[in-house]
């Protein structure tokens, strides 16, 4: 497809495709792009009613087909979006509800039955199953691209998830980078797997209508659900995280993965073992090794002709996105040097939402307009050109390509009364990327620890270990000594 650097209002990706050609695969029904557009355009004219341009409106719920096209609609609508991962507990969505100031959460009426009285306004929610689209039809929007489209909440290794405030520019030029260098096209399938909550998730949808093709949205509790799936639909096009790949390289395939051409990672590392596995699999499918963080959208990308001599690489820049490596004082550091990645270019998100101060210290003016941000990622820059990650500057937990605050899960653990003192830990896993251990002081009971943790935490904040300590080492500044708990780890 052709690369476009002018960015669009969003909900312009209803006009992509061909008019009759199949646009979105759905809870049993098929979608057409006249359809999308109209279904848009509806929800559209329901949301705008009695809200204000800039409203938030927030999302929690599986892959519906109100699910799938509320980002469209809601940017059709002049609001932002704010999708809300469905394996969330309560007290996380509370938490996004009131960081953002959501004007309206739509949800599944056992969503919304788990909220406390006080966590929405009257009349702010509204049961999916009442859910009822207007006999309006709002056509395309011709909103400024530098408009706010979205919030997507991510965690990092202090606090609270916060909100990344993307715009329209940010989702569309993405949406178009990325189905430029997979060379999607419209008669392609991309069965949509990930959360859509997850900016990686959310751009299975947004790049395969960028390209005219066809989004299959999938929730699936077994890998081979995944299987079977790619098989019936004659899907080209799957996107996964790395426990996700090692989940579905066990199966047996048969004829069901021939149709794939294109497979990406990201999200953490796939071992070398698990690439030479897929590449086994699916020798017909060119394997897109990427690495990106939300606040930045995408950033990098394996030229699949390398992946067999170079496995180990996140690749090269993708369209739209500039990359430095740089020393601590800024300056750009020598090939075979480790430093900091710096993002800069138009797919940067606009910062964090109501958060100037954390916004600072990421997000800083990049030369020649704009801001780019500090990604706390070392990497190192080859002779090659090519990049190679070499870990995070902070302590930040990546389960199954989710993003933890250690901070969140202890928080969690001394709110249960079991424990007077936690640390949580990210430690090396095959299966998973990392896995938590949770480090306690108390003598507490285990059990009632870990059924409040299963209450108030979702699967993949759930440490897989709890050690028992009589104190948590400090170091010289007074602070938790977490390089000391992972040595002893270790």
């Amino acid at each position: 497809m052709r690369l476009d650097p002018t960015p669009y209002p969003l909900d312009h990706l209803t006009l992509r495709g061909a008019w009759d050609d199949p646009a979105l695969v759905v809870e049993g029904e098929t979608l057409s792009y006249a359809d999308l557009d109209r279904a848009v355009g509806r929800a559209a004219a329901q949301l705008a009613d009695g809200r204000a341009p800039g409203d938030r409106v927030a999302s929690w719920m599986g892959k519906t087909r109100l699910s799938c096209i509320l980002p469209l609609a809601a940017a059709r609508a002049g609001l932002v979006h704010v999708p809300i991962n469905p394996v969330l507990k309560r007290a996380q969505a509370a938490h996004i509800l009131a960081d953002s100031g959501a004007a309206l959460l739509i949800a599944n009426r056992a969503r919304l039955a788990t909220l406390d009285p006080g966590d929405l306004a009257d009349g702010q929610a509204v049961a999916l199953e009442d859910w009822r689209q207007s006999e309006h039809v709002l056509p395309a929007s011709n909103h400024d691209p530098n408009d706010l489209a979205a919030l997507l909440y991510t965690s990092g290794s202090t606090g609270r998830p916060k909100g990344v405030m993307l715009s329209h520019a940010n989702l569309w030029l993405g949406a178009i980078s990325v189905a430029h260098y997979l060379g999607l096209a419209s008669n392609d399938r991309t069965l949509c797997v990930l959360p859509l909550a997850f900016d990686y998730g959310q751009n299975q949808l947004l790049a395969a209508w960028s390209s005219g093709g066809c989004a299959i949205a999938f929730d699936y509790l077994l890998p081979r659900d995944v299987v079977r799936a790619v098989g019936r639909h004659d899907v080209t096009a799957l996107a996964g995280v790395p426990p996700l790949w090692l989940q579905l390289a066990e199966q047996k395939w048969g004829e069901a993965g021939a149709s794939l051409r294109t497979l990406t990672n990201s999200g953490g590392h796939l071992p070398d073992p698990l690439v030479r596995r897929l590449r086994a699999l699916f020798p017909q499918a060119k394997l897109h090794l990427m690495y990106g963080l939300t606040e930045a959208f995408r950033s990098s990308s394996l030229d699949p002709a390398l992946v067999d001599a170079h496995a180990d690489s996140i690749g090269t820049a993708i369209p739209f996105a500039d990359l430095r490596v740089v020393r601590p004082d800024g300056s750009e550091a020598a090939p075979g040097e480790e430093g900091e990645l710096v993002h800069s270019g138009p797919l940067v998100a606009k910062g964090y939402w109501n958060d100037p101060a954390r916004t600072a210290e990421r997000f800083r003016p990049a030369t020649g307009g704009g801001l780019e941000v500090w990604s706390g990622d070392t990497v190192v820059k080859g002779d090659d050109g090519l990049l190679r990650f070499r870990g995070r500057d902070d302590a930040m937990i990546k389960v199954s390509g989710n993003r933890i605050s250690p901070t969140e899960i202890e928080e969690a653990a001394l709110a249960s009364g079991a424990v007077r003192d936690a640390a949580a830990l990210g430690i090396p896993d095959d299966r998973l990327g990392q896995a938590i251990v949770l480090i306690v002081v108390g003598g507490g009971d285990e059990e009632a620890l870990r059924s409040h943790l299963r209450r108030e935490l979702p699967a993949h904040m759930q440490p897989s270990r709890i050690m028992w300590k009589e104190a948590l080492p400090i170091g010289a500044t007074g602070k938790l000594d977490r390089a000391a708990l992972k040595a002893e780890l270790a």
